[in-house]
């Protein structure tokens, strides 16, 4: 069994970009992999509510909804009738003019969802804020998240430059989650444990094993400066001291309560980092 701090950590997206996988593929490697020693590391199987029905075998799936507010009861009563374990609900805020009544209208779906029996009371539904500094616009829209008990969920790379939020701007969303006592997930670009910057593209990527750290501090009462750092730092000895430290005293783990997972395309570079950096051993 996985230390708790890792835990459901990733969630397996490899039929999004970069990895495109083949669904039958992406979809075996899942299943295959619930008899491996690192199984624990992997919580859903994430597809698109558009990709739902050929989701065949029985695993937990987090449906992204490639709609807006409207395109949520449909997936959400098709997974109902055909028994699916639903994990999870992911939406995107679209309506850029007006956060947090496109946030309302997302609550007032999901919960018209749950009054219809299409997704149980205690599955998570996480709301995708744009990335963009904290303003007040998207600090209200965070409230209504909050408010009607969802969950927030942070884009923190993808396949352009554009799609990196910068450290300040992660620490301050991560900032808002807690201010709310609301659990977060992020998405896209956190492939490796550590921040670092690609060789091909030259992107500044974040790491997640900084954003594990970083919500510990936050969470403990940090200044939004403090975090930022503690996201950017890049020196893998610093980063696994904190982590083991933290780990043994049980704050990596409490830190899960709120960074509850990252989507990823690749589950073996996760594991792969984590065992290389001595905070995961393989057995022999």
């Amino acid at each position: 069994m996985l230390p708790d701090a890792y835990r459901g950590l990733v969630d397996d997206a490899a039929v999004f970009p970069p990895g495109d996988a083949p669904l039958p593929e992406a979809l075996t490697a899942y299943v295959e992999r619930r008899d491996e020693w690192y199984a624990d590391l992997v919580a859903s199987f994430v597809v698109t509510d558009t990709a739902l029905p050929e989701v065949e075998a029985d695993v937990p799936v987090s449906i992204v909804v490639t709609g807006g507010a409207g395109g949520i009861a449909g997936p959400l009563g098709y997974a109902a009738k055909k028994g699916k374990q639903v994990a999870g609900v992911e939406i995107a805020l679209r309506d850029l003019d007006d956060l947090p009544g496109n946030a309302r209208r997302i609550v007032a779906a999901v919960e018209a969802a749950r009054g219809q029996g299409a997704v149980a009371d205690d599955v998570p539904v996480f709301v995708e804020l744009p990335q963009s500094d904290a303003t007040a616009s998207w600090l209200a829209a965070a409230d209504v998240v909050a408010e009607s008990e969802l969950r927030l969920k942070f884009r923190t790379g993808g396949l352009e430059i554009d799609r990196f939020p910068t450290p300040e701007q992660l620490a301050s969303w991560i900032d808002a989650a807690l201010d709310r006592e609301t659990p977060f997930k992020c998405t896209a670009g956190l492939h490796h444990a550590i921040a670092h910057r690609d060789h091909e593209t030259g992107f500044a990527h974040h790491g997640f094993l900084n954003v594990l750290l970083a919500t510990r501090r936050a969470f403990d009462g940090a200044p939004v400066g403090e975090v930022a750092s503690l996201l950017a730092d890049h020196y893998p000895n610093d980063l696994v001291a904190l982590a083991r430290q933290a780990d043994g005293s049980g704050e990596l783990s409490g830190a899960r309560r709120w960074f509850v997972s990252f989507g990823s395309c690749s589950v073996h570079e996760p594991l792969d980092d984590l065992v290389g950096l001595g905070l995961l051993e393989a057995p022999a």
